[in-house]
């Protein structure tokens, strides 16, 4: 069994980062998305998918919490920059949280908006966070002018709703469950998971964060990505095999 992590962050520290890397792959997850969002963190993931080109794809951008802290025409310029010495495999993560920063939500907003241009103008995927901003992210999808084959992406550690999810699925979007699903008081997102069809589906860490059930409390990792898949074969009465092999195909297309 074969399995693709679709975001894992990683730090600066090699030796750190090898043997998370040898975890993961002893424990069959051959394939993952090291995503960025800050400096530190694009730098971090940079320096993993070099290690391990030939299981490391790459995803760069500036998320939410660097909203105000540089011109936004700063931040794009700065990805060119980065696509032309590691080209990037998607662009993120980048999108909206208003549960820890609505203070900053206009300049959350024209960031996102900034990148899902870049997307569109590179033809790239986008790994898009959306915590208690619903309204406001599906808002700035629908303002971005698509052209060629239009938005394709990835709702990564999808916390919300059935309906929510709907209204992603309309997009063209994926929506990837990481370890919350296995939380105990997660009901609501059990059963989006559910509702999600298999060729929309993708499967995370959200890595060194939110560990999944049985491994509450440790540091999360890709290795971990395992008890996801294993949530959401109980959920919708899959087999895990299933659900790491539709997963697996999803993420390859999506991302390679």
């Amino acid at each position: 069994m074969n399995l693709y992590d679709t975001h894992a962050h990683f730090n600066l520290n090699p030796g750190e980062s090898a043997a998370v890397m040898t975890r993961a792959l002893e424990a069959g997850v051959t394939q993952l998305v090291a995503v960025g969002g800050s400096q530190d963190l694009n730098a971090g993931a940079i320096a993993v998918a070099d290690a391990f080109a030939s299981n490391v794809r790459l995803a760069l951008g500036f998320d939410r919490s660097q909203a105000n802290d540089a011109d936004v025409a700063v931040y794009i310029e700065t990805l060119r920059k980065l696509n032309e010495l590691t080209p990037m495999a998607a662009i993120g993560e980048t999108g909206l949280d208003f549960h820890y920063e609505a203070d900053t939500a206009d300049a959350q907003c024209e960031l996102f908006a900034a990148q899902l241009a870049l997307a569109n103008e590179w033809h790239k995927p986008i790994i898009i966070h959306t915590r208690e901003a619903d309204e406001a992210t599906l808002r700035v999808l629908d303002e971005t002018p698509w052209s060629g084959e239009g938005l394709r992406g990835v709702i990564h550690c999808f916390t919300g709703t059935k309906e929510f999810a709907k209204e992603l699925l309309d997009r063209n979007l994926a929506i990837s469950f990481s370890g919350i699903v296995s939380f105990k008081n997660a009901d609501m997102l059990r059963e989006s998971a559910a509702f999600v069809p298999d060729d929309r589906l993708m499967i995370e860490t959200d890595s060194p964060f939110l560990a999944p059930v049985p491994m509450r409390g440790n540091r999360n990792e890709p290795a971990f990505v395992k008890h996801v898949a294993e949530c959401l074969a109980e959920v919708r009465g899959d087999t895990v095999d299933h659900i790491a092999e539709v997963t697996m195909r999803n993420a390859v297309e999506m991302f390679g």
